[in-house]
């Protein structure tokens, strides 16, 4: 298939406002694919197309009068469904919010709006976007483009999947322990967790936890720029924001690669790969490894990051779900892995966070004295080829029982731990046939060079089918028959226990 909505956004913004595309008929293709293979892989859970279509007319009427069109004039946008877009359901994947109808934007979403994109739909997500399968018991599973048997990923899925497939040309995503770039790895896309408050919200109850983020999705890192150009900002009601000029992200410069000075690390040192994985990655890193100017293995001290991000993470559910939890109510109506979450977070001591952020702080340091010699280090995204999406979680890699359900996607969290700008970059298939992910992570704070960085290596194998991106059978999608609606799992979830151990 090959209409208007599998242009690269770059692209359909430039012909829109060269007047040879029609906002109009940008939103009608994508409802039309949207129509064709949804059904398959169940990436959008509500739409709203009398309002799209009101705002597509005005902004084909604003190009036609020759008006000043902002940097996403026309184009359609996907938010995922943690987030208020107006008029549209935000159930959080949760039956607590199941006819949620959002009466206004978030921030984030109020900031693409005003660059003129059209919102067109929500995507789904696990619940309250924990783990990184994204099935929820108010929509079920959404399906991997590649194989919808299998997981596309999440806490982003439906945005990865819906860019994918070309049902919308951007999505917006956040990332806690992965959740921009787990799905982009699975699903063929980019997806870039940014610097903490790079993308400002006044949602996040812990204004100083620095490993929840927002963050854009896209086919293409330049895509993925374009839509970050709108979500970055100063929003001086978030304690991490800091002043920031959004258009510098536009029309970023690629970096030549020949100038890049790479590190590697196949595994941090600490995380389980799949064999499979491993060497598919080891394959990319020679094929990748003539074009920089030094690529050289690397093993930064992660001393005890799992306990680290477990503690942290497990506290922080304390907050966000307390209100669900305490609710006799509400808590009726919580999936087992919510309420095996926040009982994990109350077994935990204040000794025990005390430690747990002070080996964070010592982790974030290790990391940065790689980059006092090295512009990038890369890694697989993910340790493990997607599973099948009636399998709640992973629990083993390579023969070895895994402690927690999300010691699977480890190797992203670890640099959710440390803040550092990080994207996940399509280089051509895993074993098992679906999209093998390269992430790409760059030094603290340097956002822009990162994203120029992941550029120039992205357009240098552009033509080399080892290392660009991948394309799902949109064909093969449109035939396959119904993912089902129901939250069908047959995998119980672990019961998360305090980490032994920790000191007093």
């Amino acid at each position: 298939m090959t209409e208007p909505c599998d242009l690269t956004a770059v692209e359909a913004r430039r012909q829109i406002g060269a007047r040879q595309l029609s906002p109009v008929e940008l939103l009608a293709s994508c409802r039309a694919r949207i129509d064709a293979v949804n059904h398959a892989v169940k990436a959008v859970t509500d739409t709203i197309w009398p309002r799209a279509l009101k705002e597509a007319k005005a902004a084909e009427a604003a190009v036609m009068r020759g008006d000043d069109l902002p940097p996403l004039h026309g184009v359609p946008l996907g938010v995922k469904d943690l987030d208020d877009a107006e008029g549209l359901i935000n159930s959080y994947g949760s039956r607590i919010f199941a006819r949620n109808r959002s009466k206004s934007d978030d921030p984030m979403v109020a900031a693409c709006r005003a660059a003129g994109a059209i919102v067109v739909a929500k995507t789904n997500v696990p619940e309250f976007g924990a783990g990184a399968n994204s099935n929820n018991p108010v929509y079920g599973p959404s399906g991997n483009p590649f194989d919808p048997t299998r997981i596309p990923g999440g806490s982003s899925g439906g945005s990865a999947v819906a860019l994918a497939t070309g049902m919308l040309p951007i999505c917006t995503g956040s990332d806690g322990g992965g959740s921009l770039r787990i799905p982009a790895a699975f699903c063929g896309v980019v997806g870039f967790r940014p610097s903490p408050g790079l993308v400002p919200t006044d949602r996040r109850g812990q204004g100083w936890n620095m490993i929840p983020t927002l963050g854009p999705m896209g086919r293409t890192v330049a895509d993925t720029c374009l839509l970050l150009s709108a979500q970055a900002g100063f929003n001086p009601m978030d304690p991490l924001s800091r002043p920031i000029d959004p258009a510098s992200f536009r029309n970023p410069t690629p970096r030549d690669p020949t100038t890049l000075r790479v590190a590697y690390t196949e595994d941090w040192g600490i995380c389980p790969v799949d064999s499979r994985i491993g060497k598919t990655f080891q394959d990319r890193i020679a094929r990748l490894k003539p074009m920089f100017r030094r690529c050289d293995p690397v093993t930064p001290d992660m001393g005890r990051a799992h306990e680290a991000f477990g503690i942290l993470r497990a506290t922080g559910m304390l907050h966000s779900q307390r209100a669900n939890y305490t609710d006799p109510k509400k808590r009726a109506l919580l999936g087992p892995n919510m309420i095996a979450n926040y009982e994990e977070g109350l077994a935990y001591t204040a000794a025990d966070v005390a430690w747990a952020q002070a080996e964070q702080t010592r982790i974030y340091r290790a990391v940065q004295r790689v980059f006092a010699e090295y512009d990038l280090i890369l890694s697989p995204t993910l340790a493990i080829p997607p599973f099948k999406w009636s399998q709640l979680y992973q629990n083993e890699i390579n023969g070895q029982r895994l402690p927690t359900y999300y010691r699977w996607f480890s190797l992203t969290y670890m640099i959710s731990l440390t803040g550092n700008p990080s994207l996940s970059l399509p280089m051509g298939l895993e074993p098992s046939g679906t999209p093998f992910g390269m992430m790409i992570t760059g030094p603290a704070a340097q956002d822009r060079e990162t994203l120029r960085a992941a550029l120039g290596i992205e357009q240098a194998n552009a033509a080399d089918p080892n290392l660009c991106r991948p394309l799902p059978d949109l064909a093969k999608l449109a035939k396959a028959p119904k993912i089902t609606d129901e939250y069908n799992v047959t995998t119980p979830p672990l019961d998360p226990r305090p980490w032994a151990g920790i000191p007093a």
